[in-house]
């Protein structure tokens, strides 16, 4: 059962009770959503403010991959690789992290799943326990900006938007206090966060 309440989506104390026996909580905040949301923006502005802060692993994955001399379409070619790359380094990530402290993730391992819904792929194992390994505080689904294109983010408007449901949709069916963050002036969507701890 979910009641929502001001834009939070909240599971019933029983589910909540049996996804706890199976996790780590956790004192993290995701910022998550679809390309092209404000995320790093986001959290960069939270780290301004003296907040702790992760990075954003699908950029940094294809920043590692063309030192190595790979282009962009080259590390994209195989999807699979390409996502199993980037879920291993948040695993890495969350796995160093300690649970105690305050942090604000820029997206975190459930994101993985979304993404392999968007391309048709199919969880592994790796991915499924991955999901359940840690318990976040909130997630803050920031909606979608106008996009942007760059070199690593390739997707259109319709990818952008079917991305951004399929991350609600997966986080709306964890055991995560969900908040969906309006579009705001970037300060202003730091304070909308900031009071919804």
């Amino acid at each position: 059962m979910e009641v929502t309440v001001t834009g939070i989506v909240m599971m019933s104390t029983k589910t909540k009770i049996d996804m706890e026996s199976q996790g780590i909580q956790t004192n993290w905040y995701v910022i998550t959503g679809g390309p092209s949301s404000g995320k790093t923006t986001t959290v960069n502005l939270l780290k301004e403010r003296g907040y702790m802060t992760t990075i954003e692993h699908a950029r940094h994955y294809i920043d590692t991959q063309k030192v190595g001399g790979s282009t962009v379409e080259e590390i994209r070619a195989n999807q699979l690789t390409f996502q199993r790359g980037i879920l291993n380094m948040q695993i890495e990530q969350e796995r160093a992290l300690s649970p105690n402290e305050v942090i604000f993730l820029d997206r975190a391992i459930p994101d993985a799943l979304a993404y392999y819904r968007f391309l048709g792929l199919s969880p592994d194992e790796k991915l499924q326990e991955a999901v359940h390994k840690h318990l976040y505080k909130r997630v803050f689904i920031l909606d979608p900006l106008p996009l942007v294109s760059d070199y690593a983010r390739t997707e259109d408007g319709v990818a952008q938007k079917k991305i951004h449901a399929l991350l609600a949709e997966v986080y709306e069916s964890l055991p995560y206090p969900v908040v969906h963050v309006p579009v705001l002036p970037p300060e202003e969507r730091v304070d909308f966060i900031l009071k919804n701890l």
